[in-house]
């Protein structure tokens, strides 16, 4: 097993080091347009190895996709960090182009691998991806819902004071702070709705907060986050390799899925080998529909501008 990660900045270092750690493959390469980035963070984990206990080996490479080979998965993080002040939408323009190229080159080296699209803004570059790579669609798979559903849980154990480990929360719709959805009805704590515990008004406030999530890190840390970012994307890889059939969020081609079609956006999918096999309808009422709906519409506006590039 061999797993490209492209972008050494801190959210691609950050899940390569997790990849390692979890010894998802033999090998992992790491690779970056800036010179010797990459190779200097993969020296920095191999001297890990002895203290962590695993044996994957990790290469590093400027800008060399030919040692990105026969790649069973890649993931693509590259691109212009979100800064405070700055939206999704802005990012469009740059990002576009260097996440167009990135897996033009990677899928000539790797012309099977299952390709993970963490760059932002997300749905758009994953939506860009399934439309210009001629990949099938179920190995085109954008992280960001899985990132959102742990934030989510994460405000949800404050409240309740509970563990985190205990929910099921999921987030779907757009990764953004306007168009993702936290489904509080759907949130259980060992199998018991969390609207049990807490009021309608205390989960109002979580799913706003969970909304913007991305943007308090970015104004308190002054660039986009990586710890659980990283995670996010470790969680979905080893789903991929280990074959685990896991349920995440995720930003994938619908096809009449929740009534939308021609897009990418955050659904609750099964993971396993083969990509993302099938999407689990998740009834939703009128309201959340409606909201589904509009925040597709918002992705759409995004997708738009890749029109005018």
């Amino acid at each position: 097993m061999k797993i490209t990660v492209v972008g050494a900045g801190a959210v691609g270092a950050t899940s390569a080091d997790n990849i390692i750690r979890k010894e998802l493959a033999e090998e992992v390469v790491l690779l970056d347009i800036k010179e010797g980035i990459a190779e200097g963070k993969a020296l920095d984990m191999t001297q890990t190895a002895a203290l962590f206990g695993f044996d994957t080996r990790i290469t590093g490479s400027t800008n060399d996709y030919a040692k990105t080979a026969n790649s069973d998965v890649v993931v693509i993080t590259s691109g212009l960090p979100r800064k405070p002040g700055m939206t999704r939408e802005e990012l469009i323009g740059t990002n576009a182009s260097i996440v167009k190229g990135v897996t033009e080159n990677l899928l000539k080296h790797s012309p099977n691998a299952i390709v993970v699209v963490v760059s932002n803004p997300m749905d758009t570059m994953t939506y860009l991806t399934l439309t210009t790579s001629g990949v099938p669609k179920n190995r085109i798979i954008g992280m960001g819902g899985i990132l959102d559903s742990a934030r989510f849980k994460c405000y949800l154990s404050a409240a309740l004071g509970c563990s985190a480990n205990d929910l099921n929360a999921i987030v779907v719709g757009g990764h953004g702070d306007t168009t993702m959805i936290p489904l509080t009805r759907y949130a259980t704590w060992n199998s018991v709705p969390v609207s049990e515990f807490l009021s309608q008004e205390q989960l109002q406030k979580i799913a706003a907060d969970t909304m913007v999530g991305g943007a308090t890190l970015t104004k308190l840390l002054g660039t986009s986050a990586w710890y659980a970012p990283g995670a996010a994307v470790a969680a979905l890889v080893e789903s991929i390799v280990r074959d685990e059939k896991r349920l995440f969020a995720c930003s994938v081609g619908l096809d009449g899925e929740y009534g939308q079609s021609d897009i990418c956006l955050g659904v609750p999918v099964i993971i396993g080998k083969n990509g993302w096999e099938k999407v689990l309808d998740y009834k939703l009422n009128e309201q959340e529909q409606a909201t589904f709906n509009k925040s597709a519409d918002a992705v759409r506006s995004m997708n738009d501008v890749l029109k005018t590039l």
